[in-house]
């Protein structure tokens, strides 16, 4: 971490989050196309109706595992190996309890969460059929979505990359299976999900209790402890809220999409966001791969380190966020019709939305890793700032005003707009930031210097 090249360093940490992320998109995109293709477009409507509820889901997985991932990094770089062991022990035991409560609380109020979600009396026996086995397994879920990110903390990329590669590879091969076979529907897709999952999570229990784990997860670590508990989930409420964030502009678009354009209009936006969502990930993988050097440099004060890996992150994750807009550009009707071929509406509801919301995409890489650097290093208040930007400052009114004068291309065009404006403000905050890394990094100089008299 400290003195091996940054280049190499960030390819070994971000290949396998790469992989992982994607093989982890594939789930609601494997999801989205047996549903599309063996149940029909009204159920793929009643599924897209339960992402926000999928989101919350993950939300306390990303809550607990990245918040306790960027300490462990810090700790490690600390050589504080006892305090990221506790760390690795109360989110254990944090994941297990905030995935409970949001079990109780779904499933009590799954009705009226499905209406304010956007159900129709249409979509709304596919979506509680779905949802409600989501949300019985948001435990079995959550405990690997959770533990995942501290795998790649403490060493182990290839580690957590494998992880992901399991559940993605059994819910590729059971999807199939329950829903053109076993003609289960949108709950077979569902229990193909959590099985999946299911597999990880006991995968990586074990690869922390008797594996080969440089940090273990003990019993005596497993007890709560106030701080521990405040820190974690300061620095992972950023990706917390931009999850829950995106559930509630879900919400906002699908509300105004059934207003514009009816149940296809929800199910056409249900396949965008799956692809955007794939675009994403590597993206995000990336990240993830330098969350863990910066954490470190950061904590071992390597400034010139810190400030390497950003601009080599940044970098990277520019070429696939515009890789991934040409590609949208330029073959929307292909990429679409890979859910559904039968529906012609669709499709053009769909292949028209991915062009114009995508159209800002080439410029998501830099507001990503700008936000993910200041989680990296703690800055939870900056990281969250950033992450709520797009999606509530920005984004939600966009939606809520633009399709009073444009219909329905107007929560299309939103997405764009919302892209470029957060990133601009990205930009600003990070500029910012590294002036202040500059002169933190000249005062080290000058004590060195000093010192050497």
């Amino acid at each position: 971490m400290e003195n091996e090249k940054i280049g190499k360093l960030l390819l070994k940490f971000s290949i396998p989050a790469v992989i992982g992320m994607l093989v982890n998109a594939m789930y609601s995109v494997v999801d989205r196309i047996f549903v599309g293709r063996g149940v029909g477009s009204i159920a793929l409507s009643g599924v897209a109706v339960t992402f926000p509820i999928t989101n919350v889901i993950m939300a306390i997985g990303m809550l607990v595992g990245t918040g306790a991932a960027a300490v462990v990094s810090i700790k490690l770089g600390q050589k504080d190996k006892k305090a990221a062991e506790k760390i690795i022990g109360n989110a254990y035991t944090l994941t297990i309890i905030l995935s409970i409560f949001i079990s109780v609380i779904g499933m009590i109020f799954l009705t009226p969460i499905l209406n304010l979600l956007g159900a129709s009396p249409e979509t709304m026996p596919y979506a509680r059929q779905f949802a409600t086995i989501l949300l019985l397994g948001a435990v079995l879920q959550n405990v690997g979505f959770g533990l995942n990110p501290l795998m790649r903390s403490e060493g182990a990329p290839k580690m957590a990359m494998i992880t992901m590669l399991i559940g993605a590879v059994l819910n590729f091969m059971i999807n199939p299976l329950f829903v053109f076979v076993f003609h289960f529907g949108v709950r077979g897709s569902a229990f193909a999900t959590v099985i999946s999952q299911t597999v990880c999570s006991i995968w990586i229990l074990y690869y922390f209790t008797k594996g080969k784990s440089l940090l273990k997860l003990k019993k005596q670590n497993m007890r709560l402890e106030k701080n521990i508990v405040k820190e974690t989930m300061a620095i992972g409420m950023s990706p917390f809220a931009m999850q829950i964030a995106a559930s509630i502009v879900t919400i906002v678009f699908n509300t105004t999409l059934e207003k514009h354009g009816g149940d296809l209009a929800i199910a056409a936006f249900s396949l965008i966001n799956s692809i955007t969502i794939l675009i994403l990930m590597p993206l995000l993988g990336i990240n993830q791969g330098a969350q863990p050097i910066i954490g470190y440099n950061y904590g071992a004060k390597k400034i010139s380190r810190v400030k390497k890996t950003l601009r080599n992150a940044t970098i990277a994750a520019t070429c696939i966020s515009t890789l991934g807009f040409v590609i949208v550009q330029l073959f929307p009707v292909q990429i679409i019709s890979i859910f559904n071929t039968t529906d012609s509406k669709l499709i053009s509801i769909g292949s028209n939305g991915i062009v114009i919301y995508l159209r800002m995409f080439a410029v998501v890489g830099i507001q990503a890793s700008f936000s993910n650097y200041f989680q990296s290093i703690g800055k939870a208040k900056h990281s969250m700032f950033l992450s709520l930007s797009r999606q509530i400052v920005l984004l939600v009114p966009l939606v809520l005003i633009l399709p009073n004068f444009m219909g329905i291309n107007g929560v299309w065009i939103s997405g764009a707009i919302a892209d470029f404006s957060s990133t601009v403000i990205a930009a600003i905050l990070i500029g910012i930031e590294m002036k202040k890394l500059n002169k933190f990094e000249e005062n080290n100089e000058m004590s060195r210097k000093v010192a050497s008299f």
